[in-house]
């Protein structure tokens, strides 16, 4: 007996062909490299049973000087903040109504249309509305002083909504609903909710057909992008942007029953953004940065994006952005590029990328306050959200390639490059988020496949073996551990804890694999007989009733196709396999078994498996 152990070489290589990469893995799913050997990923479960409204892209811990742990999330629709199960709704009004709505109602319809003169609401929008009384018959004031989500702007003074009950059950009105509401009806509406998908907003083809003049660009606003919110905590307290919208304040000491306030208009404010790309904060000074403010002229914001612009507020002071000598606040422009897509800090330095270079802003003290100094141009960001820290460097990724930095760029050599940059939505890559999950030694990549407007795929770079790999999930956003056990994501309307158990929320994971290239069983032209195989498998969980299906495919030459020579259901007690069949060059694929009955959250390594291989001519 000639037994052959089979070791294949740690990671995923795409970079050639299937017999081109003999001795390595081909092809992954939901399956990650561990000190070079093949293990299932950990599963997900829903952190509590509450969910929230829109697609959330943007998540930020922190914890309060009593100890407090909260999570801010901001999705398409609103901001949340989350203390233990609940979510509580922070989102900033954006403007008021007193006295000034009226509604009507048709009968045999739920639709009431509101009249507000110069609402500036969007479809979608939400309005909270208080002081109405009944319009008669089944549209009673219980119906209407509730919050709404608008379902459609007919013009600048009207929009409708949809009547409802306390329990959201639907409300038709009939023939007596012929009031206005009352004299005395409020409104409060949230800020304009944004895009769940990105468009570039200029240039020709931007608009609506007919809409605007041959050759005239759209402006870019808060919404009619993407929706993607930016957040850091100022102390206890916590700052948040929508790209290309407004600067709010929340106050942990107010409580969750508060929502965040504009910043500029807080009493106090002097000179403070009214809008910007992103807000970071610079914690070892304590400073507040907003990248892509709107500028000074004649004393007052301008209210309109400088999308080059850096400004800085003064020291522990998050209120003050005008720069005198007696203070540390001041801006500074960048040069290089047209815009800023995002930024991300370190211990000692804050990364900023425009459409075009690198920066790095250092805090240096008085007079200047921040130094920015050029550090790269090529290497850019895909999408805002797509550079994160981890505990070696700084990674990202660009629309060709991936990099980090660690004092200077480098780019990092990638075995599934043309794999993942070959199939890419470019046009929604700004939905494109980084993430890590230190435990691992990983960072990763959230991405929409090109046939996808939604992101489906993810790739993994693990930094301690030097792999990469790849496979489908949608997460929208993510957070790593640490404040937490466990990393959370956002998906479906709900928030998940990842990398705990083994299977999807309660129900088996799908689709988990691992297949190999082409390896040559035969010699030069002589076949081989593969008798039997011995399975190295370890039971991450489950371990006694723990099972996984490895299938061996065949072929007799590099341009044949692959066919499925036995499919066997291996355990923890599992010696050999009979398998008797002849070939030239073999695949090795193992399947997760997750639908089996008792086999459901079961986790497993691959060790080292043996063939006993005997030759067998040539014919």
């Amino acid at each position: 007996m000639s037994l052959n152990k089979i070791l294949f070489k740690p990671g995923i290589n795409r970079e050639g062909t299937e017999y081109d990469n003999t001795g390595g893995w081909f092809d992954v799913n939901l399956v990650r490299f561990r000190k070079g050997r093949p293990e299932k990923f950990g599963g997900w479960s829903k952190d509590g049973e509450n969910s929230y409204l829109g697609t959330a892209r943007a998540l930020h811990a922190w914890t309060s000087l009593g100890g407090t742990k909260y999570l801010g999330l901001g999705t398409t629709f609103k901001y949340y903040i989350k203390e233990g199960d609940g979510y509580a709704d922070v989102t900033p009004i954006r403007a008021t109504t007193t006295n000034g709505i009226v509604f009507a109602a048709t009968n045999g319809s739920s639709n009431i249309t509101a009249t507000d003169s110069n609402h500036g609401a969007v479809t979608g929008d939400f309005v909270t509305i208080s002081g109405s009384a009944s319009l008669g018959g089944l549209i009673t004031a219980a119906v209407l002083n509730q919050e709404y989500q608008i379902t459609a702007v007919p013009s600048a003074n009207t929009y409708t909504i949809t009547a409802k009950d306390s329990s959201g059950n639907a409300v038709v009105a009939n023939s007596s609903d012929s009031g206005n509401g009352g004299s005395g009806v409020d409104g409060a509406y949230q800020v304009n909710v944004g895009l769940d998908f990105y468009v570039t907003g200029t240039g020709w083809g931007s608009g609506a057909w007919g809409e605007g003049t041959f050759g005239s660009t759209t402006s870019l606003s808060n919404t009619n992008q993407l929706r993607l919110w930016t957040h850091d905590h100022f102390g206890e307290n916590l700052i948040i942007n929508q790209r290309g919208g407004g600067i709010f304040r929340w106050v942990e000491n107010n409580g969750t029953t508060t929502r965040a306030l504009d910043l500029s208009q807080i009493s106090g404010a002097n000179l403070v953004p009214t809008v910007g790309l992103q807000a970071i904060t610079s914690e070892k000074d304590r400073h507040l940065i907003i990248l892509g403010a709107d500028p000074v002229s004649s004393g007052a914001r301008t209210g309109v994006i400088d999308p080059m612009l850096i400004t800085f507020s003064d020291q522990e002071n998050d209120l003050e952005f005008q720069p005198l000598i007696t203070n540390t606040a001041g801006d500074l422009r960048l040069s290089s590029g047209s815009s800023i897509i995002g930024a991300t800090k370190s211990r000692q330095e804050i990364l900023i990328w425009t459409d075009t270079a690198l920066y790095s802003m250092q805090f240096v003290g008085p007079p200047f306050t921040f130094a920015v100094n050029l550090i790269n141009e090529g290497a850019g960001l895909i999408g805002p959200k797509a550079a994160v820290t981890s505990a070696q460097s700084i990674y990202w990724m660009s629309a060709t390639n991936f990099y980090a930095y660690t004092g200077s760029v480098q780019k990092i050599p990638c075995t599934v490059h043309n794999y993942v940059f070959g199939d890419i939505n470019y046009g929604q890559s700004f939905k494109t988020h980084a993430f890590t999950i230190t435990e691992k030694s990983e960072v990763g990549w959230f991405y929409c496949s090109s046939s996808s407007l939604e992101i489906d795929r993810y790739v993994i770079y693990n930094y301690e073996d030097n792999v990469w790999y790849y496979g489908e999930l949608e997460r929208h956003a993510w957070l790593d551990s640490g404040i937490e056990d466990y990393p959370r994501a956002t998906f479906d309307g709900y928030l998940f804890e990842q990398e705990t158990g083994f299977n999807d929320d309660g129900s088996p994971m799908t689709n988990v694999f691992i297949e190999s290239s082409d390896f040559e069983v035969g010699e030069g032209e002589q076949f081989a007989y593969i008798q039997r195989m011995f399975p190295d498998f370890k039971f991450l969980s489950n371990s006694e009733s723990g099972k996984v299906n490895i299938v061996l495919k065949t072929r007799n030459n590099s341009g044949e196709s692959l066919s499925i020579s036995s499919t066997n259901s291996i355990g923890a007690t599992t010696g050999q396999i009979n398998l008797r069949t002849r070939s030239r060059q073999a695949v090795l694929r193992v399947e997760s078994d997750d639908d089996s009955a008792g086999n459901d959250n079961v986790g497993w390594r691959l060790g080292a498996t043996r063939l006993d291989i005997k030759p067998d001519g040539r014919r």
